[in-house]
């Protein structure tokens, strides 16, 4: 083992980025790199808070004092650069931040991705006890992510979305001529890895249930702006329930036309049009009605611009 660490009695007293947390959780967290059959093997001998001892499922309180008894773990190698970067602020206050992710970035590191919108708000507000994303977007994705800065909002914001008390709402622009001025789009999606890794999402039968409701805002020849509201949050569900239904997301890179979408890079649309442009909930800690909406990215108002042009022509 290389050079080792934390070799003397720690103290530590519980802020809001702990409160609420199971001791368990909270210390596989702090000692990382520490096998969790030894982290438990402390917890029933000699970790204390407030003096006394507990058992793993106690959750931790705001002022908790603990300590943790010297423990050695190899030291963590130096920890990899992460750009600090602030991103177009849509509201904040002391427990939310919403901001305008732009396309091409991911919302947090991993596959392949050494850093994301969370990483680089961290490095950016490295005073902030608690920064967590609430939900996610995909890469490609553009428009409203919503990030907690108290667990208190965090867990709040999942029970708001879990019980369906949240409003997503997306623009997307798909290939044909959509005709309904409204469709309940009802089709169970089952997740899978291709043979390279991948993580792909297809209708079929014993997925899982999903319902997305699609409202035509616009139309040109060859193309229709719709409206999606998210009534269940799939991963990739409104572009496999459009890419199923033949309107696929004009620019999308897994489920689209692929020879169509080399025609719109030429054309000046060089990224899939979805956009997250609005989300309407109740704050989770002061019950405000709130409905925070983020403006078209330039790139994606400029090809609509371009739509309009060319139809006015013909």
């Amino acid at each position: 083992m290389s050079g080792l660490s934390k070799e003397s009695v720690t103290w530590l007293e519980i802020d809001e980025g702990g409160e609420g947390q199971r001791i368990d959780n909270f210390l596989f967290k702090h000692l990382k790199g520490v096998p969790k059959s030894h982290v438990y093997r402390i917890l029933r001998g000699e970790v204390r808070v407030n003096k006394k001892r507990i058992d793993q499922t106690y959750r931790l309180q705001l002022g908790d004092v603990l300590r943790i008894p010297p423990i050695r773990v190899a030291e963590k190698p130096e920890a990899e650069y992460v750009p600090a970067s602030e991103f177009p602020i849509l509201f904040e206050d002391d427990a939310l931040i919403a901001i305008n992710k732009p396309a091409g970035t991911a919302v947090h590191g991993g596959s392949g991705v050494s850093f994301g919108v969370i990483e680089q708000m961290r490095s950016a507000r490295p005073q902030a006890k608690f920064l967590e994303l609430v939900h996610r977007l995909d890469r490609e994705t553009s428009g409203v992510l919503l990030l907690a800065k108290k667990r208190s909002a965090l867990t709040a914001m999942h029970e708001i979305m879990r019980e369906g008390n949240s409003d997503k709402r997306y623009f997307a622009l798909v290939l044909g001529q959509w005709r309904n001025a409204k469709q309940h789009v009802k089709l169970p999606l089952h997740k899978f890895d291709t043979p390279q890794g991948e993580k792909r999402v297809m209708v079929r039968e014993d997925g899982q249930a999903s319902h997305t409701i699609f409202t035509l805002q616009k139309s040109w020849s060859g193309f229709t702006l719709l409206e999606a509201q998210l009534k269940t949050g799939r991963t990739h569900q409104i572009r496999v329930h459009l890419s199923h239904l033949g309107f696929p997301i004009a620019g999308d890179d897994k489920y689209g036309d692929f020879t169509r979408n080399k025609e719109l890079m030429k054309q000046g649309l060089k990224r899939m049009f979805l956009h997250a442009h609005s989300i309407t909930f109740n704050h989770p800690l002061t019950g405000e009605p709130l409905n925070i909406t983020a403006p078209l990215a330039p790139e994606l108002q400029k090809f609509l611009d371009k739509l309009d042009r060319e139809s006015q022509d013909v």
